[in-house]
């Protein structure tokens, strides 16, 4: 019998400043026949090998906005996966104003010049609630507009053999879209910048996981060269009645 559950793994817990111990946030699913890379803020080559993953079996990449410490990685891991000899296509998802913007990117670098390219598939997603990224037989993706700075979206992800579900706020202030995300789920992956513009406090996405009635709740993209963040699981559980982590660089979630 096949096992049923996914593995989401994160490669990256911080905010824009990256530590020695902390690289920005991007995170990694990982079901029997695919593997979901969620943002690229650096050449993940490294991170997914320190965590035994091939990164050549990458299959869907998802960029949630175009903000540095998201998309910057993207166009290294595409030219190394080439270079490390890539055949299979790449399908790559984000809103239109995300995927105009990588494009002109990586035309830049001439992209069309890397001859032997594998295939890449671009797929846009509509700016609206609960909207289908893509299904497969073992996941169904879903992506809502969080409430950022810039255009950006959080994801919902099912896994459908252990009926199990984890959602992803990215970078986003308090908003009903990722409640809806996060009904119910194994684990809710939120943003704890702090209460900044465009931004979530520890004891904001408790009160969101709480809402959503979430089994439990990690925080991500928090500024980890700041002391503050001793007190942030103390901060969320003020709001939160269960289980509550700060998510850390290879910190692995099954579901």
């Amino acid at each position: 019998m096949q096992n049923p559950s996914a593995e989401l793994v994160i490669l990256g817990s911080a905010s824009a400043i990256p530590t020695i111990d902390h690289e920005n946030t991007h995170l990694l699913v990982i079901g029997k026949a695919e593997s979901i890379l969620i943002d690229c803020p650096n050449n993940p080559v490294v991170p997914l090998q320190k965590q035994g993953y091939d990164p050549l079996k990458v299959t869907h990449l998802i960029l949630t906005h175009f903000h540095a410490d998201h998309v910057a990685g993207s166009a290294p891991f595409l030219m190394s996966s080439w270079l490390m000899g890539r055949k299979q296509p790449l399908h790559i998802y984000g809103l239109d104003e995300t995927l105009w913007r990588f494009e002109r990117m990586m035309e830049l670098f001439q992209w069309e010049t890397w001859t032997g390219l594998y295939p890449i598939q671009i797929h846009r997603l509509a700016p609206q609630r609960m909207t289908l990224v893509f299904q497969s037989e073992q996941f169904e993706v879903h992506s809502s507009p969080v409430h950022h700075l810039i255009p950006n979206i959080g994801l919902r992800i099912y896994n459908r053999w252990s009926g199990e579900s984890i959602a992803y706020s990215c970078d986003t202030e308090p908003c009903e879209e990722v409640v809806e995300l996060s009904r119910g789920v194994k684990a809710l992956i939120h943003e704890a910048v702090g209460e900044y513009l465009g931004h979530t406090s520890p004891q904001q996405a408790g009160e969101i996981a709480q809402r959503a009635g979430a089994k439990s709740l990690y925080l991500i993209h928090y500024p980890s060269e700041d002391g503050r963040i001793r007190d942030w699981e103390a901060l969320a559980r003020s709001c939160f009645g269960g289980p509550v982590g700060l998510a850390q660089d290879g910190l692995k979630i099954p579901f």
